[in-house]
């Protein structure tokens, strides 16, 4: 399985969580955002000047405001890798297949690590404390990977199929994609209480209102901008609504099985929340 560093650190931290401690002139925001391209990526973001706490968890009670922007940040070289397979005569299918290895590959398949783990423990469960052993497993067994063959596949599909139709502008979907689906996994670590008491997402602290509203305004002025270069406005408009209903939807179905959240809950969301983006741009693009 994939490196599970950032998901653990939310899951098995024992103590309370405690804010960096100040130093830091910088603009508060591009601390969060550095914060972020950290925990969601494997980029490297060095430690910024003044900048406390750079190699412990972020503060998400406030640093996912900026996880829009980040999102955006870690789904360029994916778009870049699309437009490059396009552009030397690749084919959509290959070009999208590239574009999710590159993907994968920024990210370490944090989410997708996330998913099958999910899949398995709701999958193959009896009970929450049997489903939650489960997720812990670092083995992959077969809800586990059968959820990523079909995850990939949508995926690469989907894009394919975009790329097909709309041409470049398939990667400013994928970029849409990545940001707004991020944000929607917020909703789990918003809405419920972690499912570990004691030592999970303690450690990194939970999303204000303040913090998922400002995030979901920044998605929503991607959307405008996404309009504004040619996507279509219906499109846009269904693929905030089923991001939102895929992240309430999982969060639901963690509630009744396990009775809270963690972070392969938000991986799994977030990969779901992608493919309805993805899902719903085709939708509204005309064939």
């Amino acid at each position: 399985m994939a490196d599970r560093a950032g998901w653990d650190a939310m899951q098995e931290a024992d103590d309370e969580f405690e804010p960096p401690p100040p130093g830091s002139t910088l603009w508060p925001p591009l601390l969060d955002l550095a914060a972020c391209l950290r925990f969601y990526s494997r980029l490297p973001v060095p430690p910024l000047p003044g900048e406390a706490g750079a190699h412990g968890p972020p503060d998400f009670r406030t640093a996912p405001r900026m996880l829009p922007i980040a999102g955006l940040v870690i789904a360029l070289p994916a778009a870049l890798a699309l437009l490059g397979g396009l552009g030397l005569g690749l084919g959509p299918y290959l070009a999208a297949t590239l574009a999710a290895l590159a993907a994968t590959l920024v990210t370490g398949a944090l989410h997708e690590d996330g998913l099958a783990d999910v899949a398995d423990g709701f999958g193959g469960g009896s009970d929450a404390a049997r489903r939650l052993d489960i997720m812990r497993d670092s083995r992959i067994g077969a809800y586990g990977t059968a959820a990523l063959i079909l995850a990939y596949g949508l995926r690469i599909g989907a894009l394919a199929t975009l790329a097909d139709r709309a041409g470049w502008r398939a990667a400013l979907v994928l970029l849409l994609a990545a940001a707004v689906s991020r944000t929607a996994a917020l909703w789990p670590m918003l809405a419920l209480p972690p499912a570990r008491p004691g030592g999970s997402s303690h450690a990194v602290g939970r999303p204000t209102p303040a913090t998922h509203a400002l995030a979901w305004a920044l998605c929503l002025a991607l959307f405008l901008a996404g309009g504004l270069l040619g996507l279509p406005w219906i499109g846009l408009a269904l693929a905030g609504l089923l991001a939102a209903l895929s992240a309430w939807t999982m969060s639901r179905m963690a509630e009744r099985l396990i009775g809270g959240q963690t972070g392969d809950v938000i991986g799994a969301c977030q990969q779901i929340a992608e493919i309805a983006v993805l899902l719903a741009m085709l939708i509204a693009l005309p064939r």
